[in-house]
């Protein structure tokens, strides 16, 4: 398949670009640097240059596409105005192509909100963190664009042993005296590790039918007290106890967006391993931490 990335240097897309190559699919993954252009072409998949927000500038550039993936984000004042440009221009290009593309856009696990006594699944209603409101309205809109085959993911926190989500960890836990977690030691987060979202990306551009929507948790929920806990006794870091912050805090810090990191979540992936066969590989973070070369 010919497929764009958008986001294809990100903590997302850069492994859907390999995971897609890898598998023999034909990419585009659009770039606003050259050393990101590099990295693209490092994994086999050809660099555009262009910024999401102004496609008309190239749209032009692109081949017939059979498959859209949406993995950008800026997690800036601007995400929403960038993500209404980006589909303003996208939309109506694909909807005039002669054949229909798939078109999987991201959500994120944010939008449903804290754990209220049973597991989330796709049917849950959407909760969102006030900052990414904006986000339902444009998955309603993605599914209503004429002439497109859509498909939502919603990836719970994407983690790498050393990056994604756990990046904090890492450097609170070679800096400072004492791993932070916001909002307290019980707070559950749903995972999936990035090579495992990827492959999730990759059996919904090949397989899924039109308007189906996924929840990309490998993980149901795990306390951040145990990663912060496990980060510290990897390195050494005195004490073991987290240093428990405030939502205020993180958000002073980072943004109203980093407020998400204090909501206490439990989620399921069963619908994508029942319908596509997802088999998550990475089910043991914690152990994946305590292997950090």
């Amino acid at each position: 398949m010919r497929v764009l990335v958008l986001g294809g240097t990100g903590s997302i897309g850069a492994p859907v670009v390999r995971e897609l190559v890898r598998h023999g699919h034909d990419v585009t993954a659009l770039v606003r640097s050259d050393a990101s252009a590099t990295r693209v072409a490092g994994y086999g998949a050809r660099p555009i240059a262009g910024d999401i927000s102004m496609p008309q500038a190239w749209l032009g550039m692109l081949p017939e596409l059979d498959g859209v993936i949406h993995a950008a984000a800026t997690f800036d004042d601007d995400e929403e105005a960038s993500d209404r440009g980006l589909l303003d221009g996208l939309l109506p290009f694909l909807t005039a192509a002669e054949r229909s593309a798939r078109f999987v856009y991201t959500g994120g696990c944010w939008l449903y909100g804290k754990y209220n006594g049973a597991v989330a699944t796709e049917n849950a209603p959407f909760d969102p963190l006030p900052t990414f409101a904006w986000c339902v309205r444009h998955i309603q809109r993605v599914f209503d664009a004429p002439g497109i085959l859509p498909n939502v993911i919603h990836p719970a926190m994407v983690y790498e042993p050393d990056g994604g989500v756990f990046a904090r960890f890492l450097q609170d836990s070679v800096k400072r005296d004492a791993v932070r977690v916001v909002g307290g030691e019980s707070v559950r987060w749903p995972l999936v590790h990035s090579e495992d979202l990827a492959i999730l990306y990759r059996l919904v551009l090949e397989s899924s039918s039109s308007g189906e929507t996924y929840l990309g948790a490998a993980i149901d929920g795990l306390p951040v007290g145990r990663i912060a806990r496990a980060f510290a006794r990897r390195f050494g870091t005195p004490p073991t106890e987290p240093e428990v912050i405030s939502a205020d805090n993180v958000a002073a810090e980072l943004g109203e967006w980093a407020r998400g990191f204090a909501l206490d979540q439990m989620q399921s992936g069963d619908k994508a391993k029942t319908q596509l066969g997802w088999e998550p590989k990475h089910l043991d973070p914690v152990a994946e931490i305590a292997a950090i070369g």
